[in-house]
């Protein structure tokens, strides 16, 4: 595992906070070297082709013509001007994708990906998406969540749950849900019906126990450890909503990303030997980034998309017999669509000349030093010890630029210190093929 930075490494303190949460939003946009930067709350991940063609008009008008994919299933426009405010207000709540600005910066639910449209035989949660939402926009105190608090709504095959969120709700079976905060071993069981108003219960609790412990923390493992939410208290304030739970000891599952590729729909179960029917196709984008034309072919293969956490992108829908069709104008757009794609792996921050912390164009530089070296852990390049937008839950490959050139570390081994760009090929797929090497022996 590579060096935590500050905002991953455990805390053995609680974290008091000077400040409001600053984190940028549709509305309060962030000054980059690059211009300003929109980032627009999208509840799992899940647009419309009308939406999404809204969102493109305004990063070739407004932006720079690119739209990125945020860790959190979210989209941001950058290179925007100072005074585009007002307009890309505009387009957004023509977009449905702007609710009261009370709230807008508090919409941060991820969902997973796939739910309803595979053969996993798991419930689809994506109806849950639109009730919480909805509760948390209708709700005075949600608006003093911090733009980082975290939903997550997984269909029990524990692939968001592995996003470390403040508030998971998970489906066990059709009729019933988990939901805990910190620790699924303290998860509580409630009716699926009532799951969307349990998280609003919950982050309710959590902005009590902020209020109590005078922090100002931004997220649940930030509470000091005598404001920590506790399962029995929640299931209090549970019984006081009117929603019956208990407690439940159960391990969570973890699930990977969805693969790049055709992702089968689901059988009817009266006729399971049928006609095929539709199947949904999942693509990445090479460093989280998309040319608002490749935006438009995605957006306009079914009329509905869904980001994923993981910087890609989910198409449902699609006619079975025409899926194989579509991958490859996809792959031909210059998307990610197959496992073995070596870009599958990599991510970076965003850089120079966006970031004035940066110390390097790691964007550049990554795409110069890609190979067909493939390994077990992914790659992050970062422009300095901040490492943003590193992978969550899991060990990677950390490239970080310095004054000297790039350090480089694989899982936990010695780093290798001040390399060059041109040197850069050479150390990555050493160290893809030493994890290999080793995680074939385990």
């Amino acid at each position: 595992m590579p060096p935590q930075p500050p905002s991953a490494a455990p805390r053995d303190e609680p974290v008091i906070r000077d400040r409001g949460d600053a984190c940028p939003g549709a509305l309060r946009l962030h000054a980059a070297d690059d211009g300003f930067l929109a980032r627009v709350r999208v509840p799992g991940g899940m647009l419309d082709a009308d939406a999404a063609a809204l969102l493109a008009d305004a990063a070739d008008r407004l932006g720079d013509g690119h739209i990125d994919l945020t860790s959190r299933g979210n989209a941001q426009l950058r290179g925007l001007g100072a005074g585009c405010g007002g307009e890309l207000q505009s387009v957004l709540v023509r977009a449905g994708l702007l609710p009261a600005p009370t709230h807008e910066r508090v919409r941060n639910i991820v969902a997973s990906p796939l739910t309803g449209l595979d053969r996993s035989g798991l419930p689809d949660v994506a109806p849950w998406v639109a009730e919480l939402d909805q509760l948390l926009c209708a709700s005075a105190p949600a608006a003093g969540l911090s733009g980082r608090f975290l939903f997550a709504l997984d269909d029990g095959r524990g692939d968001v749950t592995s996003l470390a969120a403040d508030v998971n709700l998970v489906a066990r079976d059709a009729d019933r849900a988990l939901l805990w905060t910190a620790d699924p071993a303290d998860a509580l069981l409630v009716a699926a019906a009532d799951a969307p108003r349990a998280a609003l219960v919950a982050a309710a609790y959590f902005l009590d126990a902020v209020r109590e412990a005078g922090t100002r923390a931004w997220r649940v493992a930030e509470l000091p450890a005598e404001q920590a939410l506790r399962p029995d208290e929640l299931g209090v304030r549970l019984a006081a909503a009117g929603i019956e739970a208990s407690p439940v000891r159960e391990d969570a599952r973890r699930s990977p990303a969805p693969e790049p590729g055709i992702v089968q729909g689901p059988e009817d179960p009266e006729d399971p030997e049928g006609p095929e029917g539709a199947a949904a196709l999942s693509v990445l984008a090479p460093l989280g980034r998309l040319t608002t034309a490749q935006w438009r072919l995605l957006a306009g293969l079914t009329g509905r998309m869904r980001l994923t956490p993981w910087r890609g992108v989910v198409v449902p829908g699609v006619p079975a017999h025409a899926a194989a069709r579509a991958l490859a104008a996809l792959a031909g757009a210059g998307l990610v669509t197959a496992p073995d794609d070596p870009w599958r792996s990599v991510t970076a921050c965003t850089g120079r000349p966006g970031c004035a912390k940066s110390l390097a164009d790691v964007r550049a530089d990554a795409r110069a030093a890609v190979t067909r070296a493939t390994g077990p852990l992914p790659v992050h390049w970062s422009g300095c010890e901040r490492r943003c937008g590193h992978p969550r839950g899991t060990a990677w490959v950390d490239v970080v630029a310095t004054p000297t050139g790039y350090d480089l570390c694989a899982d936990g081994r010695t780093p290798r210190r001040g390399l060059q760009t041109s040197e850069l090929p050479a150390a990555l797929a050493d160290a893809r093929r030493t994890t290999s090497h080793d995680a074939a022996k385990k």
